[in-house]
């Protein structure tokens, strides 16, 4: 919107300032592209996706026996395992007929979480509408609340903490908004990219798996493992021999992105080192799931960075250095051994 409505100006501001119609295009055209965005994106890979799915529904058959050519392959070539297998078939079929025992009663239950998901989706889609109706008035009027949250914020705490509040949001919305949109551009190429290599090297499946590995690809550290690891146990049970080459690629294309195609996207890096981004992906996944791993890195750089200069300040007024270098432990020198001839004449 704030793109669109800089350079709407440039028409209709020629006599005079029209802010408001300046205001009322700019939204439009955003929510419009919006939409067209969203509405593309189902209308190419959800029919491609429902025909993955479908092929592989029904190809179920096909599956099964490359899955027993496999299985007796090995246990040809490694007999020991039969009977380590067969002992834990007959454990499995007793574990399966007391969960089919315990399941049947239970079926009345199923349908009522059914229906209740069936409920949730439709509540969900009310939501999205509720939430773009939502989205026009905060763009539309978006200087006003944040005059009214600035109001606020100043009547009720002192100047110097309001001021500091402030530069807190100004830093959180910078790191997580730059954050975000970045790394979403660069899942979108890292999605395109795949579907174009799977599409030349004939791999199965590669809408589905692109798809896969662009949103898993939002994660950071952790989100080629995981998008990577149901995409080859499909093109496993479908036709193993891709599996190799499918995981050259994702691992290509993965040193790609770390590499080239990321840090030109997101700019500057969060400031954190690797182990504080692994820190801050396992705590944010523990505490909010999938939320929780991709926001955990930008929310621990703001915190971090907050960290960091409270520290700076106490030193300043110690008058200590504020380098983190000038604090590594310096290893004492090892005191040099006489000559034992000087020794002697001494």
């Amino acid at each position: 919107m704030v793109w669109t409505e800089k350079r709407v100006k440039r028409f209709t501001e020629r006599k005079k300032p029209h802010p408001k119609v300046n205001r009322i295009i700019s939204t439009a055209v955003a929510m419009f592209i919006f939409v067209a965005i969203i509405s593309a994106l189902l209308a190419i890979i959800l029919p491609q996706v429902l025909n993955s799915l479908t092929s592989i529904f029904e190809n179920v058959g096909v599956y099964i026996n490359n899955c027993r050519d496999w299985i007796n392959s090995l246990s040809n070539k490694y007999p020991e395992l039969v009977k380590n297998a067969n002992d834990q078939i007959s454990t499995l079929e007793i574990d399966v007929n007391k969960f089919v025992e315990n399941l049947l009663p239970k079926v009345g239950d199923l349908m009522v979480i059914v229906t209740d998901r069936t409920f949730g989706f439709l509540i969900g889609i009310k939501d999205f509408l509720i939430g773009m109706i939502v989205a026009v008035y905060f763009l539309y009027d978006k200087e006003h609340f944040l005059a009214q949250l600035k109001k606020l914020t100043y009547a009720l705490l002192p100047e110097r903490a309001a001021s500091g509040f402030f530069r807190v949001c100004k830093q959180t919305n910078s790191s997580i908004s730059g954050f975000v949109s970045g790394k979403i551009i660069d899942s979108i190429i890292i999605g395109f990219l795949c579907f174009i290599c799977m599409s030349v090297m004939k791999l199965d499946f590669a809408v589905l798996i692109s798809v896969i590995v662009g949103i898993t690809n939002v994660i950071p550290f952790f989100g080629p493992i995981i998008g990577a690891i149901p995409s080859g146990l499909l093109l496993l049970v479908s036709t193993p021999k891709q599996v190799i080459p499918f995981a050259i690629l994702i691992l290509v294309i993965q040193q790609l992105d770390g590499n080239v195609i990321g840090p030109k996207i997101l700019g500057q890096s969060t400031g954190i080192s690797a182990f504080w981004v692994l820190f801050s992906i396992l705590v944010g996944g523990g505490l909010f799931g999938f939320v929780g791993m991709i926001l955990g890195v930008p929310v621990f750089a703001v915190v971090y960075s907050l960290i960091s200069e409270y520290i700076n300040y106490r030193l300043s007024l110690k008058n200590m250095s504020e380098v983190t270098l000038d604090y590594v432990p310096v290893p004492q020198a090892s005191p040099k051994k006489e000559n034992k001839k000087t020794t002697k004449k001494k």
